[in-house]
């Protein structure tokens, strides 16, 4: 008798919170003031994704007070109601009158401004007028309205292959270095451990820039996803301060070719969002940063350009699955300060500049800041000749380097849509076909002229 009491005063309980427990393997959870699709994903351990497809939910965006939600997969009672498959919507027009701006027309369409944007072959979301003609592409996406507020104030990282040189770190204005974790699919979460406990002893602000393997994830990546957000989960159990899912992943250096795509890369970011804040809320989530190329001249089987890559990831809903978008900049030869210019081929691609790559990455997610997990420039200086494939820097000196770091440094710290910086490279002594030591700020004769540059540029209003 005390047992059965105790059962119904926890139903009781329950169903004062908005749950009803059903037979089988569902609960029922009515929709309270305050509540998101997100939130109630945590709360019963379930994925998004299974909750939107459960209950025919199109725009993952869009739930309401009151409404009635069939949570799969926990405790249960019942046959549940068949699921309900929702009709796509189509298209609509808008004219812009005076007052308009992109974020509260997608606010009241219930789509994105990276969408419309992109439909309409928007370059500079803020610039629309009134009479122009929008064509609204259907709902379901989940960017934030307008620019939104960057959490935190912006700082500077460098990426480093070792912690022997904290002293020129701290000087340059940097606390946070990086470090990238490759995961072999076995390894227990703890091989962060040492990255984590060198970042703190020194003083720094952790960055682990987290990457699997492209071979098992080619073979099942639906389990493979799971899998890597378990792994992260226990990463982010240990207490960095930042995770970066993936690295490059629009490339088939990095991601399985024939299965490359934002969408994809989304669904591996949806559950690797959830798990990281499920065991640490405090945990800075950053996407993982796509190679900057135009090389594929859109997207192909072997691989896509960024910009197209960021669109497919925004929509497919990636933004909610981010507290920063991840960007890379690595193939610079002018000054950041030009946007027009440079001596080689195909001049006019936003690749080549630093200015035009934070306009692009900023006109297709504009509700998140950005991350730039490597910013580097290359310089043969002490080394001898580039390998072929690098030689596009042969005329960088060290100089230019160090100025060039600072320049971009002020123009991100400026600019209120940069929220971290992170140098590509503190340390690196490899220089062969991948000349990583040419990034290096620390060079061949143990100098760090850009040590001095960027501590300016950071002590700086």
């Amino acid at each position: 008798m005390r047992r059965f009491i105790l059962i119904m005063s926890l139903l009781a309980l329950l169903m004062s919170f908005g749950v009803t427990v059903l037979a089988q393997s569902e609960v029922v959870h009515v929709v309270q003031p305050g509540e998101n699709l997100f939130r109630i994903s945590l709360r019963y351990n379930v994925t998004m994704a299974a909750i939107a497809a459960r209950n025919g939910i199109y725009n993952w965006n869009l739930i309401y007070v009151g409404q009635t939600l069939y949570i799969p997969g926990t405790t249960g009672g019942q046959q549940p109601p068949p699921i309900v498959t929702p009709t796509p919507p189509t298209e609509t027009t808008y004219t812009v009158v005076r007052g308009d701006y992109l974020s509260a027309i997608a606010r009241r369409f219930n789509t994105t401004t990276s969408a419309i944007a992109q439909r309409n072959n928007i370059s500079n979301p803020n610039l629309i007028y009134p009479g122009q003609v929008l064509i609204i592409p259907p709902g379901g996406g989940i960017d934030q309205p307008g620019p939104g507020p960057i959490t935190g104030s912006f700082e500077l990282g460098g990426h480093v292959f070792s912690f022997s040189y904290p002293a020129q770190m701290r000087a340059a204005g940097m606390t946070w270095a990086k470090t990238q974790v490759r995961w072999n699919g076995s390894a227990p979460a703890s091989i962060a451990q040492g990255a984590i406990d060198a970042a703190r002893s020194n003083g720094f602000k952790i960055l682990l820039s987290v990457v699997g393997d492209r071979a098992q994830l080619a073979a099942n990546p639906t389990q493979y996803y799971q899998n890597f957000a378990n792994f992260l989960a226990g990463v982010a159990a240990l207490n960095p301060d930042a995770i970066e899912v993936w690295n490059e992943q629009n490339i088939d250096r990095e991601w399985p070719a024939g299965q490359i795509s934002g969408a994809a890369y989304t669904q591996m970011l949806s559950a690797a969002y959830q798990a990281i804040k499920r065991a640490n809320s405090n945990v800075l989530v950053i996407s993982g940063a796509p190679a900057p190329t135009g090389f594929f001249g859109g997207c192909t089987g072997s691989g896509c350009d960024d910009a197209p890559f960021l669109r497919q990831m925004a929509q497919s809903g990636a933004t909610q699955f981010m507290d920063c978008v991840g960007i890379h900049y690595n193939e610079g030869i002018l000054s950041p300060t030009r946007t027009s210019g440079d001596p080689r081929g195909n001049p006019n691609h936003y690749t080549r500049y630093y200015q035009t790559m934070v306009s692009t990455y900023t006109s297709i997610i504009s509700s998140k800041p950005l991350c730039f997990t490597e910013l580097g420039y290359l310089s043969p200086e002490g080394y001898g000749p580039l390998p072929a494939g690098f030689d596009w820097a042969a005329n960088v000196t060290a100089q230019d380097q160090a100025v060039w770091l600072a320049e971009a440094t002020t123009l991100a710290k400026r600019s209120g849509r940069v929220r971290l910086l992170i140098v590509w490279n503190v340390d690196s002594t490899e220089y062969g076909a991948d000349p990583q030591a040419g990034y290096a700020i620390i060079r061949p004769n143990n100098t760090c002229s850009a040590c001095a540059t960027l501590g300016a540029a950071m002590a700086a209003p």
